[in-house]
């Protein structure tokens, strides 16, 4: 009986571990104030809303951790003069680390902005009342993702071409199915075992 009870366990254990969601939702009260303020924006401007895309926030947020320790300057963020923004060596790293290829990004808007204290006000004006509003203004734009890290934040608009959609750069079919394979796999065990009490 002692054994049966702890193959019982180990197999609700086991399940609950595969079956849960890893991802980790943290609370960005500064990316969603923003989020919500540059669409309503552009409502103002009878622009359509922009949709949150998933992979242009990771590579905002990528991009953001890029700048963390850099100061606030007329040579970063929205007052750069443009073709003086920085350009990152490790690019092709970071969209890697996306699952992105620049074919699929190449449309897309990448917007830095340095705000003391990541003010929300200021941070809206930042994108609004700046050199970046063209980009907001422009209703090629369909999507958007947001990162942050300190007094940095880093919009990513996309488009819905090919060339700035920000899909993933690969889809792997076979990966797909081996997860739903193991999911089926883990609950005919959860539920031969319910079955053996």
């Amino acid at each position: 009986m002692a054994l049966f009870c702890f193959s019982l366990l180990f197999s609700l254990l086991l399940s609950s571990i595969l079956l849960s969601n890893h991802s980790v939702k943290c609370d960005h009260d500064e990316e969603d104030n923003l989020f919500q303020g540059i669409n309503k924006y552009r409502e103002s401007l009878n622009l359509t809303s922009l949709t949150n895309n998933e992979n242009a926030n990771c590579l905002a947020g990528e991009i953001a951790d890029q700048f963390k320790n850099q100061p606030c300057t007329n040579t970063t963020g929205a007052n750069t003069v443009p073709g003086t923004e920085p350009q990152f060596s490790n690019y092709p790293d970071l969209l890697n680390k996306c699952h992105l290829n620049i074919s699929n990004t190449r449309d897309g808007a990448v917007m830095p902005a340095c705000v003391p204290g990541l003010v929300p006000s200021v941070v809206l004006a930042n994108f609004t009342q700046s050199l970046y509003s063209d980009n907001l203004n422009d209703s090629k734009y369909t999507g958007i993702g947001i990162g942050s890290e300190d007094n940095w934040i880093v919009v990513v608009l996309t488009t819905n071409t090919p060339e700035g959609s920000f899909v993933p750069a690969t889809y792997n079919g076979a990966n797909l199915i081996s997860k739903i394979g193991l999911i089926y796999c883990s609950m005919l065990l959860l539920v031969g075992n319910i079955f053996l009490l």
